[in-house]
């Protein structure tokens, strides 16, 4: 048997890269297709400019250590080495029968936690006994969220606990207490003598038991930023916290009260960053006020970034959300069943949830290192960029008067517009692509049916999904169907053998199926008089010209004129302006729902 013959060299033979070296490197191929360096530069919402390399010159703060201020890699010395996070599931089902079964199946199968939606958006709150009857409260910690209706479903948690033989110090979890939280959502004034009448019964009672959830989900699902949901949040907590402390709790018992919930989104590294970025700035906020606290943090997959069509791809999403929240500290997720979007939640749907959570922490072991995104160059830096960005915003907020005073006069849903506009943009030319949506959409899916779940509070900031413009083009397409037998059409004229039109035909077909818009093609052509015949067969009334340059030149005008003879109302093109100077075509080099917006008008589909 050989033995090594001593230590391997490895990377030590070759010569030390430098950044320099690297950019001429890069610089060398970008030539070749005529693109900038800058092309590899992105930028978030937040205008925090994203580099296609991170070296040790891109410094940041030292992060320190987990359980230490200010608590970037951890609110706890251990992580969440010893158990992992809890593993919290969402409840809302109005029927206390179904609520009750739902909940003891979830226990059953690696749920750790409970977040139950109670009042006009969820259970009953008289129900609240009856769900909980055979629940472990001891081992099962339950937050609250009762919307408007938070204090009478506190009372009535409380009221559970009180009569359950508990311990005091056993009762743990959160009642949900969020009336800003009802001000964003509903623009109803936000109640803080009621939350402060429910952290005096709550402290009396349960020492450990929490009281108020500040709630970042409405800042994130009106379309807001990282950095804006971020620093919404936090001027919520510095509320919370003068009106704890005015009502005679020192700053750590006014912060000890206090839970934080953030969307995790299928952006890996920033949600990493988020809740990283999150635990730093909230210390701050400690230190200044005069205690040094870490900050509890639930994570919830987006709603924002979930589809209705497709929407078995929301598997995926929320897997990748649930794996940034867990990387980047978190102490409890959840997980939305891939159906959210679409009504209630049946079984299986929520199985692949609390499985999704099961697998990275069991399988995958998530859990196991403490911050293991920490001493990543890119990460501690957009953890920093973005902590800096949302303290910005943070304190424009303050400076306005706070909260609820940005709420109220329109500062914050006037700036949250403005990046969902910016982001809307970006989702109608397809530079955010929405797999399933945008990007290889299925026409032929059967759709998914559930029960619809109780209307969601209107009145406040809006709620948005990044699919909803797409998705109004599929349902106008479903009712064009089922009126007419068939879909909106357009008929593909590729030109020339499969090579020279592949790529622009597939490009055409997978823009206009986003909108629902069927896409018959000519397939291999060798003379205008097959693309005119089987422009014929297909009943279509526009046909969009699919080729390359070279077939564009020579085909494009006698087939174009060919097609209008045969009775095309419009001629498309797949490709730019600059491609084929026919001023007389209408042309495909624009934002895909301007197109398809465009189409279905020229098609009079309703």
């Amino acid at each position: 048997m050989m033995e090594p013959s001593g230590d391997l060299a490895l990377a030590a033979e070759f010569p030390t890269p430098d950044r320099e070296r690297w950019r001429e490197l890069v610089d060398g191929v970008l030539k070749k297709s005529g693109a900038p360096f800058e092309s590899l530069v992105s930028t978030t919402y937040d205008g925090i400019p994203i580099s296609p390399l991170y070296t040790a010159e891109d410094v940041a703060p030292p992060s320190g250590f987990p359980g230490v201020a200010p608590f970037v890699r951890g609110g706890r010395p251990n992580g969440s080495v010893d158990g992992g996070w809890l593993v919290r599931q969402l409840h809302a089902h109005p029927d206390p029968a179904v609520a009750k079964n739902a909940v003891m199946a979830d226990l059953v199968n690696g749920v750790s936690s409970l977040w139950l939606k109670v009042g006009s958006t969820g259970m009953p709150v008289a129900a609240l006994d009856d769900v909980l009857a055979d629940v472990y409260l001891d081992l099962a910690p339950v937050v609250l969220d009762g919307g408007a209706e938070f204090a009478e479903a506190g009372r009535a948690l409380l009221k559970v606990f009180d009569e359950r033989p508990l311990l005091p110090s056993e009762v743990r979890g959160n009642l949900g207490a969020d009336p800003i939280g009802v001000l964003a959502r509903t623009g109803a004034p936000a109640d803080l003598p009621a939350l402060l009448d429910l952290v005096g019964r709550s402290r009396t009672l349960f020492p450990e038991l929490r009281t108020v959830v500040v709630d970042g989900l409405p800042f994130h699902e009106a379309g807001g930023s990282d950095a804006q949901e971020l620093g919404a949040s936090l001027a919520a907590g510095v509320a919370y916290l003068r009106a704890l402390t005015d009502a005679g709790l020192t700053v750590a018992e006014a912060a000890a009260q206090l839970e934080f919930r953030y969307a995790a989104s299928s952006d890996q590294f920033l949600t990493i960053a988020k809740f990283r970025a999150a635990r730093r700035l909230w210390a701050r906020v400690t230190e200044v006020a005069g205690a040094t606290t870490p900050q509890l943090q639930h994570a919830v997959t987006s709603t924002a970034m979930m589809t209705r069509r497709d929407p078995w791809v929301n598997m995926l999403r929320t897997t990748i959300a649930c794996f940034g929240a867990g990387l980047g500290g978190a102490d409890a997720v959840t997980v939305l069943p891939f159906d959210a979007a679409i009504g209630l939640p049946d079984d299986f749907a929520r199985r692949i949830a609390r499985n999704t959570q099961s697998v990275l922490l069991e399988e995958s072991r998530l859990a196991g290192v403490i911050d293991p995104a920490g001493g990543s160059w890119y990460v501690e830096r957009l953890t920093d960029d973005l902590a800096r960005a949302a303290w910005t915003w943070f304190q424009e907020v303050e400076r306005a008067g706070g909260i609820v005073a940005g709420l109220e006069s329109g500062l914050v849903a006037d700036r949250l517009a403005e990046t969902w506009a910016a982001r809307s943009a970006n989702l109608a030319d397809r530079t955010d692509a929405i797999t399933g949506v945008s990007e290889f959409p299925n026409l032929a899916e059967k759709p998914v049916e559930r029960a619809a779940a109780p209307a969601a509070p209107t009145g406040g900031l809006p709620a948005v999904r990044y699919a909803q413009a797409y998705e109004s083009l599929r349902d106008r397409s479903d009712a064009h169907l089922a009126v007419h037998g068939s879909r909106p059409t357009v008929f593909l004229a590729t030109l020339g053998p499969v090579a020279a039109h592949t790529a622009r035909a597939s490009f055409a077909a997978n823009l206009l199926q986003a909108g629902g818009i069927d896409t018959p093609n000519a397939g291999p052509t060798r003379t205008v008089e097959d693309v005119v015949a089987k422009f014929r067969e297909s009943g279509a009334r526009i046909a969009c010209l699919c080729g390359s340059e070279t077939s564009y030149g020579d085909l494009a005008v006698p087939v174009a004129e060919a097609l209008r003879a045969a009775g095309a109302e419009r001629v498309l093109l797949a490709g730019k302006r600059s491609e084929a100077e026919i001023d007389e075509f209408v042309f495909l080099g624009c934002p895909a729902l301007d197109v398809l917006d465009r189409t279905f008008a020229a098609l009079e589909v309703a």
